[in-house]
Formats: C-alpha cells, structure tokens, sequence
C-alpha cells in the first residue's frame, strides 16, 4: 500500500515539473529574452505579423488609402473590389475592428474562375485610380491572407500615389523604402522584404 502511495506522489510531482513548470519556465524565458516576439510582435500600431486593412487610411482631400502604404489585397479582402462597395464586398482585416474581431483566408479561385479574373481587373483598375502602376503582388492574394510584407518593388510602385498624398518628394520615399527592406534570412533564405506596418510608421515620422 505504501509503496503505490508514493509511486502515485512521485508521478504527480513529475507531472507537475513537466507540465505547469516547464509552461511557466518556458514563459519566463520567452518574455525575458524575447519579450516583444512573445507579447505578438505589437506596435501602437498594430503587430508586424498580420497583415491590415491600410484602404481606409483617411488622407484629407486625397481618396482613402493614398497616404499610406498598403499590402497585399488581402487587406483589402479575399474578393476586393476596386467599388470598395461594404455591401458587395466587406473588408477582410484580420485584426479586431470596431470592437469586432477580424478574419482573413484564402479565396481558393482557380487561374480559371471568372470570378478571380473579375475581382483582379477591378484591383488594377483601382490602382491606376490612385496613380499607381500595380506589381503582380499588389493585385493578387497571398496563400494565407495574413501577409504583413510586399517586397521593395511593390512599395515603389505605391510612390506616386504616396507622394501626391503627402507632399514627400519621390527620392525621400525611395530612401525610405531601402532602408526599410529587410534582406534574405541569414543571407540567402527566402528574399528581401518590407513590413508594411514598419514602412507606414517610418512614413508618419517623415510628415
């Protein structure tokens, strides 16, 4: 009898060392040696891991948007519409908005849905609204929806449309746009990228 007594104390000590212990050890480590990555990589701003709905930018005497940079057209959702008509094509932010929390997914149109070549016209078309010449990024989800980042070319793409809104001339912006490229992961993984969130809170800075 006692024997099992004290195998059962020893199993629940183990346990509690490698459940609630070894949780909380990792925690503690987390938050004092990578406390920003751990809180979720959040700015005043936003986190710098999701992509967000940069459209509804209000930019006085400019259309919505044109102040700023802006991702992938996931932030303008899955089936953006350059109408930006709520009624035929709500937003897709991820992030809570208005007290509500956001979602974001992928559209899983095919290169033949009529849908998808609808929906890609209207986002170039909205782009050449705003002064704007789109890269092949800037018109087309990403796989997760989430895509905080465009890549440098993207972002130079946005420049007349930035300039015009802010009165920044191009070279400043084109300044602006290298150093916030981030290059390949330890050199050579994956390419060169721009955080979105990161390239508009450096923009604010510049006004």
């Amino acid at each position: 009898m006692l024997v099992h007594i004290r195998r059962s104390v020893v199993l629940v000590l183990v346990a509690l060392a490698l459940t609630f212990a070894y949780a909380y050890a990792g925690t503690g480590v987390s938050q004092a040696l990578f406390k920003h990555q751990a809180d979720g990589s959040l700015t005043p701003n936003g986190s710098t891991l999701i992509g967000q709905n940069w459209s509804a930018t209000k930019c006085p005497g400019h259309p919505l948007g044109s102040c700023v940079f802006q991702g992938r057209p996931d932030d303008l959702g899955p089936y953006a519409s350059a109408t930006l008509s709520p009624a035929e094509h709500p937003g897709d932010d991820p992030l809570v908005a208005n007290g509500a929390p956001g979602e974001s997914g992928a559209t899983n149109l095919g290169p033949r849905s009529a849908e998808l070549v609808k929906y890609t016209k209207e986002l170039v078309a909205y782009w050449h609204a705003r002064g704007v010449n789109p890269t092949p990024d800037l018109v087309t989800t990403s796989g997760s929806g989430y895509d905080p980042d465009i890549t440098a070319a993207d972002a130079l793409a946005q420049i007349p449309m930035v300039s015009k809104a802010t009165g920044i001339a191009p070279s400043t912006l084109r300044t602006l746009i290298a150093h916030e490229n981030n290059g390949e992961q330890l050199g050579f993984l994956g390419s060169s990228y721009i955080v979105v969130l990161n390239l508009n809170e450096a923009l604010a800075k510049l006004r």
